[in-house]
């Protein structure tokens, strides 16, 4: 499809129906055909085509200025004079659309807006092409320099445009004065006719002429061609050719036709319709300057190309009408995605994953706008606006919602700061009890903390990291890699023996049997201790309630040498081996089990890492279950002895 700006507005053409019969003249069709187009065709330089030029469209801004730089140095000036609007208005809509994608972008209703060309808009983007005032400020603009640039070629072109043109029009009225000397000549042949072997070779001289002379102003093509016609008729009447010249001459004039013929028969093969009615009205301009044919032969020859004609016409319609339609459903589709922006535009949008989400949604949508072709001149700039209004509302709203945004992630860093000079400040501490219930209670807070800025994110989290790493760090070097909770364990156990040693009989059996089972309740429930200073404490242990309660027998504290003497296990046996195999396994899923704790509390909360963080739940639940069945084994086992 043919973009409607590279495009003249199409008239249902003419062209068949201005041709008439020459019965006796040269005359063919569309009188009314502007020589200086057709003088310009064979004035070419450097060119881009139409499929090229929509290209532009996908290419960079440099690119677009390269372009046009090589037309306005080397093109067609004619070619460029059709082209340049096009190239202007594609080169601001580019422009445009990368200053949104930078994230500079003028707002609406601003006097910068009003002052910046417009899609369309070519009373603006005119204004916009000046050259700058000699102490104009320099823009924050990042795209001034390639802006300047292109207003600098613009510039040029009109410069050279306007110059050619004024040639131009030099040119013709240089030629209408030399067409005029001919048609003097012309009519001083026609009355002189009475050598004919003079006369003829000097008609056919200015007919040479005739043809070498360029266009004339177009005020003066009619009539000065019907006088030039009207005088070569007047000639062919008057002047008595002999026979064998006259039949030479018009089996000449016929093989011309008749291969115009073909090539507007050939024509009719053709893909585009616009590049067929432009070829046609070329070879209309050579059949008007080619002479007659024998009369038997004139309507038939006359008929062959005028039935050419009207099939190329109707190709060239019919385009146009299909043209129509698809302009139409162009229109329908742009449609279509305008209420697509509209509703993403008006979307309720709270975090960042959302905007850059809808923004790819967003980069989609005008991309298929950028493939569908225009719509027709009165609904292609309603229906661009349209668009650009809820591309604008979306890019805004992104705008102040990162702004805003950004600000949020400065609070986030400042608290993450707090709490890293928190934690550097218990890091040496060997409160080793309260200070982890500290830095856990940190990292939780460190976790309901959003997010800050990627830059200084993994800085400031490598500086919390490592102040909590550094007192765990000397937590286990300080308890050789024992439990904290078995070193209170093993204080709770002390002070219960220090209970027992302190206590007083009643001289009542019955209270002291009460106050035995209590303490050794007490000492049953109180968790393990570590592993080598179980057997120490348990012989302190018994040892003080056998002194104190020497009826009563302890449970869970091990059994003496006089146990063992009469045949208990030793301290080797598979009960023990088998509660030390239990024990590793505990203190194994213990320290998992504090590692996936300290661990999930930093990760960031996000679609991935929430993923993440559930996964390691599921570890920390089945550990603590498995670790609550150790644990009752080794009670067990603990019983048994």
């Amino acid at each position: 499809m043919i973009d409607e700006t590279l495009n003249p507005s199409v008239e249902k053409s003419t062209a068949e129906n201005s041709v008439e019969n020459p019965e006796t003249t040269d005359v063919n069709v569309n009188e009314n055909v502007n020589e200086e187009e057709s003088r310009a065709e064979e004035l070419k330089g450097a060119v881009i085509s139409d499929e090229e030029l929509k290209k532009l469209s996908s290419k960079s801004l440099k690119e677009i200025v390269d372009a046009f730089r090589k037309l306005v140095e080397d093109g067609d000036i004619m070619e460029l004079n059709r082209q340049a609007e096009y190239i202007k208005a594609t080169f601001y809509k580019v422009l445009k659309e990368e200053k949104i994608a930078s994230g500079y972008h003028v707002q609406p209703g601003s006097a910068e807006y009003a002052e910046a060309p417009q899609e369309n808009d070519a009373a603006e983007v005119e204004e916009t092409l000046q050259e700058p005032e000699e102490n104009q400020e320099v823009s924050v603009n990042p795209f001034i320099e390639i802006e300047r640039a292109f207003k600098d070629l613009y510039t040029n072109y009109k410069a050279r445009r306007a110059v050619y043109f004024q040639n131009l029009e030099r040119e013709k009225q240089a030629n209408l004065e030399k067409k005029l000397e001919i048609i003097e000549d012309l009519k001083k042949l026609i009355e002189n006719t009475e050598d004919i072997n003079r006369t003829f070779p000097e008609f056919r001289a200015l007919q040479a002429r005739w043809r070498e002379t360029g266009p004339v102003p177009q005020a003066m093509v009619k009539d000065v061609y019907d006088t030039y016609q009207h005088n070569v008729e007047n000639f062919y009447d008057l002047v008595k050719i002999n026979n064998e010249l006259r039949d030479l001459d018009f089996k000449k004039n016929l093989e011309i036709k008749t291969g115009l013929c073909e090539k507007a028969e050939a024509l009719e093969k053709s893909a585009n319709a616009v590049e067929a009615f432009n070829q046609l009205q070329k070879l209309h301009e050579e059949w008007k300057e080619c002479g007659p044919v024998a009369k038997e032969f004139r309507d038939e020859i006359w008929e062959r190309f005028r039935a050419a004609t009207s099939v190329i016409n109707k190709m060239h319609q019919a385009y146009f009408e299909g043209l129509k339609v698809q302009q139409k459903e162009n229109l329908v589709a742009k449609t279509a995605l305008c209420e697509k922006a509209e509703a993403l535009a008006d979307k309720e949008i709270k975090e960042s994953n959302g905007w850059n989400a809808v923004t790819k949604e967003f980069e989609e949508i005008q991309k298929e706008w950028r493939k569908i072709g225009f719509a027709s001149k009165k609904d292609n700039q309603k229906i661009y606006d349209r668009f650009r209004a809820a591309c604008d509302k979306f890019y805004n709203r992104k705008r102040e919602f990162y702004s805003d945004f950004k600000e949020q992630m400065n609070a986030n860093m400042e608290k993450k700061i707090a709490l890293c000079e928190q934690a550097e400040a218990v890091m040496d501490s060997t409160d080793w009890k309260t200070t982890s219930d500290y830095l856990i209670s940190l990292q939780k807070q460190w976790k309901e903390i959003g997010p800050v800025s990627r830059k200084k994110s993994d800085q400031i989290w490598a500086r919390f990291r490592a102040a909590c790493d550094h007192f765990f760090d000397n937590k286990d070097k300080n308890f050789g890699g024992v439990d904290p909770k078995y070193v209170d364990n093993l204080k709770a156990k002390q002070a219960v023996i220090d209970e027992v040693a302190a206590y007083v009989s009643s001289g009542d059996v019955r209270e002291d049997g009460k106050a035995a089972r209590e303490f050794s309740d007490r000492w049953n429930a109180i968790g393990f201790v570590p592993f080598k200073e179980k057997e120490k404490v348990n012989e302190q242990f018994r040892a003080v309630m056998a002194d104190k309660f020497p009826d009563f027998r302890v449970s869970g504290g091990g059994r003496g040498k006089a146990q063992r003497a009469r045949g208990g296990h030793h301290d080797g046996g598979p009960v023990n081996q088998e509660r030390e195999r239990l024990l590793q396994k505990f203190r194994k899923l213990e320290s998992e089990i504090a590692t996936y704790e300290n661990n999930i509390g930093f990760f960031a909360s996000s679609k991935k890492a929430d993923s993440i963080v559930s996964e390691f739940q599921k570890k920390i639940d089945a550990a603590k279950a498995e670790l609550a069945e150790l644990e009752d084994k080794i009670k067990k086992l603990d019983a048994q002895e």
